[in-house]
């Protein structure tokens, strides 16, 4: 089915917001115990992993993980679903929301001791809340090949679909966000920058909260709310 609606600017804050994923996913896989906050799949098969005793997996972190981002995900929902809001304030609003708990996160790296397994799970709930938002908003927000969090459908249409040039171009696009955000992650992380990396994300996410929210107050804006 061709996407016929316009959408403005949002596959460029999108864009961004994968990015962003990449840097807290880094974050949380890399010293949060083998966990991931925005990619559930992954964390149902590390589940797995920790029932089955190998790997080093933390089943705790993983269960903690899938009931936060299923509370993030049902809070996003009610608030997408909740009235007829233009598709720029839903993205600034969650995105907004989602700064301060990453920014409350990067402050847990900061001054506890993000060694401890009680400082580690409480930043796990946070993100997790905070990227189950983003992916419930991001479903409303409805812009094809953008989901921000996962990858599997847009590699698999990437190499499947007979699609035209822009939507192999978006769909590339988003898997070298997600990368790029992977890997600036991984260079803090390997400075033992846990709190910066969080802050890396916040303020992507602040960033695309302001653009979007100055976007959708623009005479051209109802095109694409």
């Amino acid at each position: 089915m061709t996407d016929t609606r316009d959408h403005g600017p949002l596959p460029g804050l999108l864009l961004a917001l994968t990015m962003g994923t990449g840097l807290v996913d880094a974050v949380s896989y890399l010293t949060l115990g083998h966990v991931f906050v925005a990619n559930m799949t992954g964390n149902v098969v590390f589940f797995g992993f920790a029932v089955a005793g190998v790997g080093g997996v933390s089943w705790s972190a993983t269960l903690l993980a899938v009931g936060f981002f299923g509370a993030g995900a049902f809070i996003g929902g009610r608030y997408g679903s909740a009235r007829r809001t233009h598709r720029g304030r839903l993205l600034a609003v969650t995105c907004g929301a989602q700064c301060m708990l990453v920014a409350v996160t990067a402050g847990l790296a900061a001054f506890a001791d993000p060694t401890r397994r009680g400082t580690q799970l409480a930043m796990v709930a946070l993100l997790a809340v905070a990227m189950g938002a983003q992916n419930a908003v991001v479903r409303r927000l409805a812009v094809p090949d953008l989901t921000t969090t996962v990858l599997t459908l847009t590699t698999a249409g990437l190499f499947a679909d007979r699609t035209s040039p822009p939507v192999r171009l978006r769909r590339v696009a988003s898997i070298l966000s997600m990368m790029a955000g992977a890997l600036a992650g991984g260079l803090l992380l390997r400075h033992g920058q846990i709190a910066a990396a969080l802050c890396a994300a916040a303020a992507v996410q602040m960033v695309c909260a302001v653009a979007a929210d100055r976007l959708r107050r623009r005479d051209t804006a109802e095109s694409w709310g």
